[in-house]
Formats: structure tokens, sequence, C-alpha cells
């Protein structure tokens, strides 16, 4: 038998990575949605019912949640006696990867950089990269051995992955919270048309970008918080100021009532609930 895998939890990118590894691998359905349900059934995760099955039936347990979640989900497993590699591929600060593997005997830090791995046949290189470390990071790598997942293993400690994907997604989800800032501040001044034309002469990319960005955040931003209070506390333990980071989370955080909306927002709908503030 190979190595068998559980997977905690298969929200679109755990279930596309679980579906790239060779080999069977578990989840637990209880106290999850019924669009969990489905997206674990339709990419063939055995469904084991709770996370004590779970625990006793792998051999290692991958974290794939919210940013937000990851602290708790791990002492959960850590109370169920799991004995096991975990591996939590999950967006936190390296201070948090370490308080995590402090739980667990065996433990590979991980950090996914893209988007969930699509296997369509084309021959293109992977855009899903999945960056790992600890003493059995070769091992995790080897799970997604042929696989639309490219791994890199980068050192031996735990910390090393979460810190290469905190500063990745610090200038990716940070800027990306900046520029919708910048659009909101014009548009309540009544210059936002003037701004528009002044990046088409000077920065033209800027226009096409708060475009597709307002169109796309409504579903993610709540998910992109947890993230960026974990980035604001990489910096500060790094010595560097944390507010820029605090703020974006801020921002984040005024467009959850998106969360569950088609995509398709205007610049005005979405710096309107920026504008809103906190309480709406």
């Amino acid at each position: 038998m190979g190595v068998r895998v559980g997977l905690l939890h298969p929200g679109n990118m755990g279930a596309a990575l679980a579906a790239c590894i060779d080999g069977e691998v578990y989840w637990a359905s209880e106290g999850r949605s019924r669009a969990t349900a489905t997206r674990a059934s339709e990419v063939g995760i055995i469904d084991l019912e709770n996370l004590e099955s779970v625990v006793a039936g792998v051999d290692v347990l991958i974290s794939v949640c919210p940013p937000a979640a990851a602290r708790d989900v791990a002492q959960r497993v850590h109370d169920s006696g799991f004995g096991g590699l975990y591996v939590d591929l999950n967006a936190v600060a390296p201070a948090t990867v370490l308080e995590i593997g402090r739980l667990h005997g065996r433990f590979v830090d991980g950090g996914v950089i893209g988007p969930p791995p699509q296997s369509d046949g084309s021959g293109q290189p992977a855009s899903t990269r999945v960056y790992l470390s600890g003493e059995e990071a070769d091992g995790v790598a080897a799970l997604f051995a042929g696989s639309p997942v490219d791994t890199r293993v980068i050192g031996p400690d735990p910390g090393q992955a979460s810190a290469l994907k905190m500063s990745y997604a610090a200038w990716t989800k940070g800027t990306s919270a900046l520029l919708l800032s910048v659009a909101a501040l014009a548009g309540s001044e009544g210059v936002f048309e003037e701004l528009l034309s002044e990046w088409d002469e000077s920065i033209p990319e800027l226009r096409d970008r708060v475009e597709q960005l307002s169109a796309r955040i409504g579903s993610k931003a709540w998910r992109f918080v947890g993230e960026m209070e974990e980035i604001a506390r990489a910096y500060d333990e790094a010595g560097l100021p944390e507010g820029f980071h605090q703020a974006a989370a801020d921002l984040y955080s005024r467009l959850s009532d998106l969360r569950d909306a088609s995509p398709g927002q205007t610049v005005d709908e979405v710096t309107s609930l920026l504008l809103e503030g906190p309480d709406g």
C-alpha cells in the first residue's frame, strides 16, 4: 500500500492539489459545507466523515485552509493524537509556522504560489508552484511527482517556504489593495475619471488592472484578510513596519459582503464598499 494522505480541507486549492496526488486521499466531511463535499467527490477524495478517523487512517496530513484557521486546525489534529507527518501549506507567517511545527514531531512547511493546478494536456509548464522546507520535504514533493504541480524544496528549516510565500503575497495582494484604495480615494474626491486619463498617459496598464481586479476580487477578498494579517506579523517579526498590510486587511474585510457574489463588479461598486467602512 502507498502513502495514505489526508487533506484538510478541500476548498478550490485543496481539492485541486488532492487530485494531483498519486494515491488515495482522505478527508472529513463533518461540519463542512455541501459545496466542499461536492468538490471532494468530484476529484475522488474519500470521506472518512470525522477528523479522528482521518488522523487514525493516514500517514501524511496536509492542511490547506484559510490562514486565520491554520493554528486551530493544527491544534485539533494534535489533540486528536496524530503522529504522522503534518504538512502546512497555508499562507501564514514564519513565526506562525514555528508555532504549528512545535505541535507536531514530524513537520513540513509549504507555500503555494499560483492558481489551483489543472491538467489540460497542453504540455505547458506548471503554473502552480509548491515551495517546501523541512527535513522531510523531499517526501512531500514526491507525492506530486508527474503532476501539474511544480514542487520546489528550498531548505531544511520550517519557515523558509512560508517566508517566501509571505514575501510574494506582500507584493501581489498588497499592491492590489493599494490600487483599489487609490481608486477609492480618487472616487471620493470626484477625480476618478481624471485619474484614469492621467494613468492612460503615464501608467497605461493601471486602467485595465483596476477594472479587472474589481471584477474578480469579491469572492476572494475575505480569504485575503487573514493572509494580510499574517504578512503584517512577518513584517513585525523582521523589524519592519506592519501597518501597510494591516491596512490591507482592513480594506479586504470591507469587501466581505461580496463573498458569495458572482464576479463582474465594477470599480465604482467595489470602491463604494471600501468607502463605506468596516461597519457598512
